[in-house]
C-alpha cells in the first residue's frame, strides 16, 4: 500500500495562492522606493551601490517588520538601516594606505626597465634589420630571432659555415653603425 502524496481531494483541486506575509511591506516598498533610493544615493555616490544599499536596508526592515511598533515612524527605520548599513561597509573596507613617517620615493625608472624603450628599441632594431640585403637578414634572423647554430643556418641556407660566420659579422657590423639604433641606445 502507497501512502497518498494528497491526503483530501479538495487540496488538491484549490488553486494554490501564494500570499506574501507581510503584505503592508510590500505596499510600503513600492510606494516609498523612489525617496528611500535617493537618500541611498546621498551615501554612496553611486547608483549601483545605492540599489545594493537600499536592497539590503530594506531586506533587514523586512526580517524586523513585525517587531517595528509605530508604522508611520517607517522612513526613519529605514534611513537608521541605511546608515548603519553604509557604516558597516565603510567599516569594513580593505585600506591599502598607512600612515609612515618619513615618505617613500619612487625608484628611478631605467630605460633598460621601461616598457616604451623597450618596445622603440624593438622597433628601431627591426628597422635596422630590414635595411639589411637579404642574404645577410636571412642568416641574422635565423641566428638570432630562430636561434638556430651556425651549422644549422648554413644547412638551411646551403652555403658553408664560414660564410655564415662572415655574413652574420658583417651585418653585426652594420648593425652597429646604424644611426638611427645609435639614437634609441643613447
Amino acid at each position: 500500500m502507497t501512502t497518498p502524496v494528497c491526503t483530501s481531494a479538495s487540496n488538491a483541486a484549490a488553486p494554490v495562492t501564494q500570499t506574501l506575509p507581510y503584505p503592508s511591506f510590500s505596499s510600503y516598498m513600492r510606494a516609498r522606493q523612489p525617496v528611500l533610493l535617493r537618500t541611498a544615493r546621498s551615501l554612496t555616490g553611486n547608483p549601483n551601490d545605492a540599489e545594493d544599499l537600499l536592497q539590503t536596508a530594506l531586506a533587514k526592515t523586512y526580517v524586523a517588520w513585525e517587531r517595528i511598533e509605530d508604522h508611520r515612524a517607517l522612513d526613519g527605520y529605514v534611513r537608521r538601516a541605511l546608515l548603519n548599513t553604509r557604516t558597516s561597509q565603510w567599516r569594513k573596507r580593505k585600506v591599502d594606505e598607512f600612515a609612515c613617517g618619513e615618505l617613500p620615493e619612487p625608484d628611478p625608472v631605467s630605460a633598460a626597465d621601461d616598457p616604451a624603450e623597450q618596445q622603440a628599441l624593438r622597433d628601431a632594431m627591426w628597422r635596422a634589420i630590414m635595411r639589411l640585403p637579404a642574404r645577410q637578414r636571412a642568416m641574422v634572423v635565423l641566428r638570432y630571432y630562430e636561434d638556430l647554430s651556425e651549422v644549422q643556418t648554413a644547412e638551411v641556407l646551403g652555403v658553408s659555415v664560414g660564410t655564415v660566420k662572415s655574413a652574420v659579422s658583417r651585418a653585426l657590423g652594420k648593425l652597429r653603425d646604424d644611426a638611427e639604433l645609435g639614437l634609441v641606445r643613447s
